[in-house]
């Protein structure tokens, strides 16, 4: 066996089993008891609020900060940041208004930790995007347009 390719195989193969071993699997995540299915078969930002568990509809904020490029190249690689300063954030969302499936990333935020987070997102077309910060049963948004040049998400 070439060094090379044993050395491509059998890196492959390891970082397989360690993500198996610290059970991380992409089915895993979906049967999860935290998964919510619901929210990320939403539609409207409305149907995103409301299956995240938000009472009544968004407020805006400017303790919450959304970082997205105003013309994208490729909607098939977005990257999406959210910063949230609101106290007692528990969840911070990422929704594209145009997408087939509104809801494109949810982020759980541990007690004590800052809720900044970071993402690449697929997207259809040129769409609002909006960041969501849950707090207690509150929700929180900021928005900003982005102009899709090149579609990356088939609808």
């Amino acid at each position: 066996m070439e060094r090379r390719h044993f050395l491509a195989s059998s890196s492959g193969a390891t970082a397989l089993a360690l993500a198996a071993s610290a059970g991380l699997s992409p089915a895993q995540a979906q049967t999860s008891a935290a998964w919510n299915k619901t929210a990320f078969e939403s539609k409207t930002l409305a149907e995103a609020a409301r299956a995240l568990g938000g009472s009544g509809a968004p407020a805006e904020s400017k303790d919450l900060i959304l970082q997205a490029p105003e013309i994208a190249e490729n909607g098939s690689v977005v990257r999406v940041g959210a910063q949230s300063n609101i106290p007692g954030t528990t969840q911070v969302a990422l929704v594209v208004e145009k997408n087939p499936n509104a809801l494109a990333a949810l982020f759980d935020i541990p007690a004590g930790t800052d809720a900044i987070v970071s993402t690449n997102l697929k997207m259809g077309q040129s769409s609002n995007v909006y960041a969501l910060a849950k707090v207690g049963d509150k929700l929180f948004y900021a928005v900003k347009e982005v102009k899709v040049t090149l579609g990356g998400c088939g609808g």
